[in-house]
């Protein structure tokens, strides 16, 4: 979409609801959710509490399905209407940062995605070197990048693929686990704290999911046919991602029987492939690898919308060039350079998480308080008249600010960082989203006062 445009052009409105479930369900396929499973145990919750953690937390992709929905009804991009609420130059530094966390978590998966390739040759004995690596990085990163070509229903075709091939055979795979799960170990757990454990796990399963999907909501939300129900937009958001992410932090609860390290493993996948049996390797690497892929389509697209909302207006073929550019470096980087830099740039991308959790906060409350009969279009245009709308700004910066005190992780702690927050830097992004929607009301307040 151009970006002198501020809505998405009729004849491009092409998803039905069910592309959209789709689109989102495929998204939330990757057995990573098996990984998250695993840790919620680790909070030292019991088999029931633990399972409560993974129902409510999937269930915090209603946030995601709000934007989704108030996309449809704008027909606008998610970064597009954040114009509205924080102006046309204070939108820059959140959408900034929405750019830089899709662009970084893609390279993060395209790494994964080149790693777990890698293995899958290994179990039909192809020899591993830097050569074959270096090739699995390219044909792995060059099915990402040919998305680039594609338009919005299409790629919402291949994701309803996608989710068929690779949920099934993820679901051969729970399968496999449930059959070797320890049933009785499992219900024995001894229930833990509702403030101390279960809080922080469903805090950690929404900042490392439905928080960081947010900003993608819209950029799907706004291509829905304009005959939809917002309820369906909702719901086919909301479900379809939460829907598989549920089902596989269940198994993950039960695989934790199995292999008690998953949860603190560096290499989780090997730690799953030691709990299936050899026969289905190279199926389970193809799972893992293949599982990725979706999530890559759906940054990827974003990433695009969000360097053009940002002001960089450059042809779809430089956009799809230069992200290729950055994030193959950044694999290269990691892959066969420096094995340290990743785990250094995962803490500086729950950093932006902290950031972007205020900016989610700020959007909606900003929906619902100003934007009950709609966005104003020449409040989203580029060359609006408002660059600075100062109560968003000064509440994004407040709330942020909130986050980063309660932050504790292995690179930063803040000075508030105590009892519950320490080590669990997943609470201050829940701290960061409250402390906006407080300032947020009280600003509002403040205006009617006026």
């Amino acid at each position: 979409m151009d970006n002198e445009f501020v809505k998405v052009p009729e004849k491009d409105k092409t998803l039905s609801p069910g592309k959209l479930f789709y689109n989102w369900f495929a998204a939330n396929i990757d057995i990573m959710g098996f990984v998250y499973g695993a840790i919620i145990v680790s909070y030292h919750l019991s088999f029931w509490q633990s399972v409560t953690a993974a129902l409510i937390g999937a269930l915090t992709f209603a946030i995601p399905g709000w934007v989704a929905m108030i996309g449809q009804r704008e027909g606008v991009t998610t970064f597009k209407m954040s114009r509205a609420t924080f102006g046309t130059h204070g939108n820059k530094i959140p959408n900034f940062m929405a750019w830089l966390n899709m662009v970084g978590w893609l390279a993060v998966n395209v790494i994964t995605g080149t790693l777990l390739f890698s293995a899958m040759l290994k179990t039909i004995h192809v020899p591993q070197t830097g050569f074959t690596k270096f090739i699995c990085l390219v044909v792995f990163a060059g099915l990402v990048f040919l998305s680039g070509i594609f338009k919005e229903d299409t790629l919402a075709k291949i994701q309803t693929w996608l989710s068929w091939i690779f949920g099934g055979l993820t679901l051969v795979m729970l399968i496999m686990f449930l059959m070797n799960a320890n049933w009785g170990e499992a219900f024995a757990m001894k229930p833990g704290s509702w403030v101390t454990g279960w809080l922080p796990a469903v805090a950690f399963i929404a900042a490392g999911s439905s928080i960081s999907w947010s900003m993608a909501a819209a950029d799907w939300g706004a291509y829905v046919h304009p005959n939809t129900k917002p309820s369906a937009t909702f719901w086919n958001t909301t479900l379809g991602a939460a829907t598989p992410l549920f089902i596989l932090m269940a198994g993950g609860v039960l695989l934790s029987t199995i292999s008690p390290s998953l949860a603190s493993a560096s290499d989780p996948y090997q730690v799953m492939y030691g709990a299936i049996p050899g026969w289905f390797g190279f199926l389970y690497f193809l799972v893992a690898a293949g599982g990725i892929i979706p999530q890559c389509l759906v940054s990827f697209r974003s990433a695009r919308i969000n360097l053009s909302t940002i002001g960089i207006e450059v042809s779809q073929k430089t956009s799809l060039i230069l992200h290729a550019v950055i994030i193959i470096l950044i694999s290269i980087y990691v892959l066969f350079i420096s094995g340290d830099f990743l785990s250094n740039f995962e803490l500086f991308l729950n950093f932006l998480g902290i950031c972007l959790a205020s900016w989610v906060a700020i959007f909606l409350v900003d929906s619902v308080i100003y934007r009950k009969n709609g966005y104003d279009v020449k409040l989203m245009e580029p060359n609006s008249s408002v660059h600075y709308n100062w109560p968003g700004i000064i509440s994004w910066i407040i709330a942020t600010i909130f986050g980063f005190l309660f932050t504790s992780n292995a690179a930063y702690r803040g000075p508030f960082a105590h009892g519950i927050f320490e080590n669990n830097s997943s609470l201050a992004v829940f701290v960061s989203g409250i402390a906006a929607i407080i300032v947020m009301f009280i600003k509002s307040s403040d205006k009617q006062e006026d």
